[in-house]
């Protein structure tokens, strides 16, 4: 039996009740390294009810979606549009992003700066949130776990200068050499109240203790295998911010010495080049870190299947971060394939009148 779904509006800041209403055409995804999002459209079928999503103020509504006694995502209302069709059916469509896309609204407006010799990565980035709740209106409920460190230590300064938004600078701590993963989940605790929890993993998010196993023919519906070689790169040279402050003197932004695959070109690549800017970079021994992890992503590029799975009961968004075994026998591994991956990506679509419910999951490398 699928399980039910039910959506709820709640105020973004205090996370009171707004209300609970039916929505049609709804779905929603969510990822490890970026923002999820969420699409529905309420039927507006009466007076009352356009007075009800009227409501749903953008940018200070929160949603939050149930499957059975659940949550399977949460986020923030940012975009609605009141539609009138050509037999005058009204409807109320919304877009949603998850909680961290909060951060992408808001600035450093303050000159943030580590100690002399630095402290963990992961108490940067825990800084960088708890600023964001600490000014005037900021505080949207984000609970910080603190005691876990990766081991780490980072120098950095972030200039109000430069009007970093929070998103950004989390991002690029991340992405360093030696970097960690992070976003921010939607739970019931204990006592079933909605929590938007940091999740911080080093150097990867991880979940569950044993794999999930998926197979085709079985639970697995449909998968593909995509293979894209056009972000693949041999060489790499990043670029950061200018140092140059004699502004009668040519300015230049610093550069990174070229950096390579070893073997790459013996092996018979070809040289194939990227290229990635840090404007706010101002260390070379920071830069170096961020050209060698962005070289590393690129060179590293594998065939990671795409599947779609009936959801199940072993299904939920806490599996983001966990390992399945993806076992598959068909006309292009007819000797039988098994394989490990990590999900890092979930798209759920819930059943409709035509189509039952669907869940296609993201997976890398495990």
């Amino acid at each position: 039996m699928t399980a039910a779904y039910r959506v709820l509006f709640t105020d973004l800041r205090s996370d009171q009740v707004l209300d609970a209403i039916p929505v049609d055409g709804m779905s929603f995804d969510d990822y490890i390294g970026k923002s999820g999002s969420l699409r529905a459209s309420i039927p507006v079928t009466s007076a009352e009810m356009a007075r009800r999503v009227q409501l749903l103020v953008p940018a200070r509504t929160a949603v939050w979606v149930y499957r059975g006694g659940q949550v399977w995502w949460g986020g923030i209302v940012w975009q609605a549009t009141p539609t009138v069709g050509d037999r005058g059916a009204a409807a109320y469509s919304i877009q949603a992003a998850t909680w961290d896309s909060y951060l992408d609204r808001r600035v450093l407006m303050t000159t943030y700066e580590t100690p002399p010799g630095g402290v963990d990565q992961l108490d940067i980035a825990r800084e960088l949130v708890a600023y964001t709740a600490e000014q005037p209106g900021g505080d949207i409920g984000i609970t910080i776990d603190y005691g876990q460190v990766s081991g780490i230590v980072r120098d950095r300064t972030y200039s109000r200068y430069d009007q970093p938004r929070i998103r950004q600078l989390l991002d690029q701590l991340a992405a360093v050499q030696g970097g960690f993963e992070w976003r921010i989940s939607s739970e019931l605790d204990e006592f079933g109240a909605r929590v938007k929890r940091l999740v911080l993993g080093y150097p990867r998010i991880t979940a569950g203790s044993t794999d999930v196993v998926l197979d085709y023919p079985g639970p697995i519906r449909v998968y593909s295998d995509p293979e894209d070689g056009g972000g693949r790169a041999t060489h790499w040279q990043s670029r950061g911010a200018t140092t140059n402050r004699n502004q009668a003197a040519d300015s230049n932004p610093m550069l990174t010495d070229v950096q390579e695959v070893a073997g790459a070109i013996d092996a018979g690549w070809p040289r194939l080049d990227g290229t990635s800017d840090h404007t706010t970079v101002e260390d070379p021994a920071t830069l170096l870190g961020h050209a060698q992890a962005d070289l590393g992503r690129a060179w590293t590029q594998t065939t990671i299947p795409e599947i779609t799975i009936t959801p199940g009961d072993r299904l939920s968004p806490a599996m983001l971060g966990a390992t399945v075994r993806v076992r598959r026998r068909d006309l292009w591994h007819p000797a039988g394939d098994d394989r490990r991956y990590r999900v890092v990506g979930m798209s759920v679509t819930p059943p409709t009148r035509s189509s039952g419910e669907t869940a296609r999951l993201f997976l890398e490398a495990a």
